[in-house]
């Protein structure tokens, strides 16, 4: 090498690194403004971006955009228009008489049917059960007593204690004939994935698949922290289970985490709407398979053929509930729940109290819940006094003085890790299932909620609700008030990272 090539070299080389910086931050930050997000999440990855050299451009590579990969974008696509022809199929199962139920309910109604395509089934029964021993032995007797078929999904499913049991009870029901098939979101339940009961159970027949598997390799063509959180049983396509309780004993479950036990609730439901249950379980269970599909012949046979493989058919009266159930997830509607949460919020005239154990809500819930207190709604926020996510419970801790001088009244539940997502409202409807209020669960997870028009069901899901607040602390603003100066840097810094939490 000559002097004069040296010295060029050494003159160019120390510029082309900062000039590759500024060229990628400058084209993933006019990526992300065009983009068109909600404004929270825009301005956190442009922070991202413009702050990490060289690491924010490779996370948000990562994690910045909604990739579900092109397979599984393939059999959205190809299944759309079953999915829509069987939504429509429904539609005069069981309509609602909805002049004799609150008229301020319906437009809620309408919105959802508009934004899914699921409409509102009449002539449900509803069994809330509160504790989890409870709850597992429920779904223990049901898989004892099924004939034809038992699905399960969740997004957890850990060995130990009752989780066991029900394995147990999968094997039998195998053996007696009935076809069992088990769908667990790859990340939450990788430890399970890898374990000895997972063995056993496909030792037995039984089918268990991962939903959205990742991995390095998967993480350069999907967006891995993209989840299935659904917590859907279907036993004979006749009973059905949703709401916030992984396949866990809390015993056994994250002891370690200086939470407590992890506090859930689950619905036990017969009549018409546990076909859209049935439904979106093995929607997405054909969303991580082709194994089972017949070749494509007509759209009728398609449809026929999916509901015999997957025992999903008209449920008759069994009660006198409106039940909608409302699925959500990035490949759908993305917007769906939040614009609904917006909408409950808003229609709220007297009251609406909200349990979940993350709370990150985004501006424009913020002001939704903040402009419902100053109307004169009691609005009420129960969350959990010490959170198993640092960094949420910091972001949740730089809204509560903002909300509290709304007059929004928060309060800290001492009793365990509150795990329930419930909405109710006016004591005449309610919000049930997996959704937490965060950005995450909004924008990002396979989620279920029903959106349940009773009063009944409301007046007992609110009693539970009650029961919770009696186990609470109300916030202390003199406390809050007296945080540090460093205690409240640190809210704020995780408050600019909410909108990916």
């Amino acid at each position: 090498m000559t002097a004069e090539t040296y010295h060029w070299s050494a003159t160019i080389l120390p510029y082309l690194l900062p000039l590759a910086d500024l060229a990628i931050r400058l084209g993933l930050s006019i990526r992300v403004i065009m983009r068109q997000r909600q404004y929270g999440v825009t301005l956190a990855w442009l922070i991202v971006i413009l702050l990490l050299p060289f690491l924010g451009a490779i996370v948000y590579l990562f994690f910045g955009e909604n990739r579900i990969g092109e397979t599984r974008a393939s059999r959205t696509r190809n299944s759309l228009e079953h999915y829509h022809n069987w939504l429509s199929s429904m539609r005069n199962n069981a309509p609602i008489d909805w002049s004799k139920l609150n008229p301020a309910l319906e437009p809620i109604h309408r919105q959802a049917d508009t934004l899914i395509g699921i409409p509102t089934l009449d002539g449900n029964s509803l069994e809330l059960i509160e504790e989890p021993e409870k709850i597992m032995r429920a779904i223990i007797r049901d898989i004892d007593a099924a004939r034809n078929s038992c699905h399960l999904q969740f997004y957890i499913w850990q060995e130990g204690g009752t989780a066991d049991e029900v394995i147990a009870a999968l094997i039998m029901a195998k053996k007696r004939g009935v076809t069992c098939r088990i769908l667990v979101d790859a990340i939450g339940s990788k430890d399970f994935l890898r374990g000895k009961k997972v063995k056993e159970l496909r030792g037995a027949g039984i089918k268990v698949l991962a939903a959205l598997p990742a991995g390095f390799f998967k993480a350069l063509f999907v967006r891995i922290d993209i989840r299935n959180h659904r917590k859907i049983v279907v036993i004979d396509g006749r009973i059905a289970y949703t709401g916030s309780q992984n396949m866990v004993d809390p015993g056994f479950f994250k002891q370690d985490s200086g939470v407590g036990q992890w506090v859930d609730i689950m619905v036990r439901i017969k009549g018409p709407v546990v076909e859209s249950i049935a439904g979106t379980f093995i929607s997405d269970w054909f969303m991580e398979t082709d194994a089972e599909k017949a070749t494509s012949r007509s759209l009728e046979e398609d449809i026929e053929h999916v509901r015999s493989i997957a025992d999903v058919r008209p449920q008759p009266f069994a009660g006198d509930i409106p039940v909608q159930l409302v699925p959500s997830g990035p490949d759908f509607t993305p917007e769906a729940i939040h614009n609904l949460l917006l909408t409950t919020i808003y229609a709220a005239r007297k009251n609406i109290t909200l349990t979940t154990p993350y709370f990150v809500p985004d501006e424009s819930l913020l002001t939704a819940l903040q402009s419902a207190a100053q109307r004169g709604v009691d609005v009420r926020i129960i969350v959990p006094e010490i959170n198993d996510s640092k960094l949420v419970h910091y972001a949740s801790r730089a809204r509560y003085e903002t909300l509290a001088a709304s007059g929004v009244s928060i309060k800290l539940f001492s009793g365990g890790l509150l795990h329930s997502k419930t909405i109710t409202v006016d004591d005449e409807f309610a919000l049930f299932g997996s959704v937490n209020l965060d950005m995450r669960s909004f924008w990002l997870n396979f989620e279920a909620t029903l959106f349940i028009y009773n009063r009944s069901f409301t007046t007992e899901l609110r009693q539970v609700q009650s029961r919770y607040e009696s186990q609470s602390l109300p916030l202390n603003l003199e406390v809050m008030s007296q945080r540090t100066y460093l205690e409240k840097f640190f809210e704020n810094s995780a408050l600019i990272i909410g909108p990916l939490l």
